[in-house]
């Protein structure tokens, strides 16, 4: 039975210790600003979990068999060293928030990891745009040629999905900046805990209001902050599907370096894109992680359910590939190589047939008989003219054309992001700081 409930808990709750023992402080200043305990009890308190965070950090401190999960293993080491103080330092509180709050600050931190990587990606993706907005290749729609494109406007394109995604993390950073602490095992408790004392303590801009809030929406914000994460990773699986696309042995347009792809066991001459065929697969996963939070969390009735436990692992999971995804490719894109011939000769006479059109249009002729006209030249197999590159960038020039890439205005929205997670960053670990006694991370 034991075995059966625990499950996986330990191993994954060992990602949450640090954050179990920095709550357990935010908890205390509840206690004490509601009278809970005397200063010299606060004092004690507090000596105790930052002895407890030194010994995590040394080792000492670990979940054993012998401890249900992250909790027990912290209480049961501040009673063993501390005697009352680990017996007194659950008043006020359940496992229920606890755990709650544990995540909610393992999510904040992880929220601005995430964001920050996805800023430094599209960073990444910019640099890699400006030095190859003239290096033109076909466009594809229906995976069929259409029209010329260029390896500057993919990165760029790819760069202000990453920006979009990462400034969307608004939408869901009021609900991670909140404290559940007090809120017990979903209906409050019979004491006056000073529950602002926590959040300030914390870093943490305020609380979940009406404690019954905490356990009947457990499992929303984490599959919020996953659907973010899926949102940040979806056009990570595009660009690597690209990527392994043209760079294969037909296309040619792009080049990997020997330390971003892999070899055969069988076959000498083969050099793999798995980097980017497992950050496809990883994008993939990550749907996955989502999809197991929304099935866990839909049709539970209120208050708090053991089925919560299993949200915790793929949370964690699916943030981690999404750091891991970011971190990886983040490295690769200053590496890839582009061919310019390659790609201008996958530049097929007819990819063309638009700009033909146009030029037409601009000459005062109608669109669809100039449509038609040039249809029928296609058809008989008539080549169309092909125009210079300088011809193709200067017939592109409205805001986001392959000859006016909007580089400066998406660094200005990249540096604005940046600020804001510095900012946040700041503050939060500032917070912390002070708590555990001007020791950082």
């Amino acid at each position: 039975m034991l075995a059966y409930t625990v499950g996986d808990d330990r191993e994954v709750d060992t990602r949450l210790l640090r954050w179990d023992i920095i709550g357990s402080l935010g908890h205390v200043e509840a206690l004490a600003a509601g009278g809970i305990i005397s200063t010299r009890e606060r004092a004690a308190m507090r000596r105790a979990l930052r002895a407890a965070l030194k010994a995590l950090d040394e080792g000492k401190l670990t979940i054993g068999k012998e401890h249900e999960d992250g909790h027990s293993a912290v209480e049961f080491w501040l009673t063993r060293n501390f005697g009352d103080v680990g017996e007194r330092i659950h008043a006020g509180r359940s496992r229920n928030d606890q755990v709650t709050l544990d995540l909610r600050l393992f999510q904040k931190d992880a929220v601005l990891g995430v964001h920050q990587g996805a800023l430094l990606l599209a960073a990444a993706l910019l640099d890699f745009a400006s030095r190859h907005r003239k290096v033109i290749w076909p466009g594809y729609t229906h995976q069929r040629i259409a029209m010329p494109s260029s390896a500057g406007a993919w990165a760029a394109g790819l760069a202000e999905q990453l920006i979009d995604s990462a400034e969307a993390v608004q939408g869901i950073w009021p609900r991670v900046d909140r404290s559940p602490l007090g809120s017990a095992a979903g209906y409050g408790v019979p004491l006056p805990l000073d529950r602002a004392a926590t959040a300030k303590a914390l870093g943490l801009a305020g609380v979940d209001q009406v404690v019954t809030t905490v356990q009947g929406a457990r499992g929303q914000l984490e599959a919020a902050v996953l659907s973010w994460c899926v949102d940040v990773a979806h056009p990570l699986a595009r660009l690597s599907g690209d990527v392994i696309l043209w760079s294969s042995d037909e296309f040619g347009w792009i080049t990997l370096p020997a330390e971003l792809s892999t070899g055969s066991s069988i076959m000498p001459q083969k050099r793999n894109p798995d980097l980017f065929e497992l950050t496809r697969a990883r994008a993939a996963a990550l749907t996955g992680d989502l999809a197991t939070v929304l099935s866990l969390k839909a049709g539970l009735a209120g208050g708090y359910h053991r089925d919560f436990q299993l949200l915790k692992a793929p949370l964690i999971r699916g943030i981690d590939r999404t750091r891991e995804m970011l971190t990886m490719l983040a490295i690769a894109i200053p590496r890839l190589g582009v061919d310019r011939d390659a790609a201008g000769r996958a530049l097929r006479n007819e990819v063309f047939a638009t700009d033909l059109v146009m030029a037409r249009v601009r000459e005062g002729e109608p669109f669809r008989r100039a449509y038609r006209d040039v249809a029928a030249m296609v058809k008989r197999g008539d080549q169309v003219p092909v125009p210079s590159t300088d011809e193709i960038l200067a017939a592109r020039s409205n805001i986001g054309g392959l000859g006016n890439l909007p580089i400066s205005a998406l660094r200005a929205r990249l540096r604005a992001g940046q600020r804001w997670n510095a900012a946040a960053r700041r503050r939060f670990e500032a917070a912390i700081t002070r708590l555990i006694g001007g020791r950082s991370r």
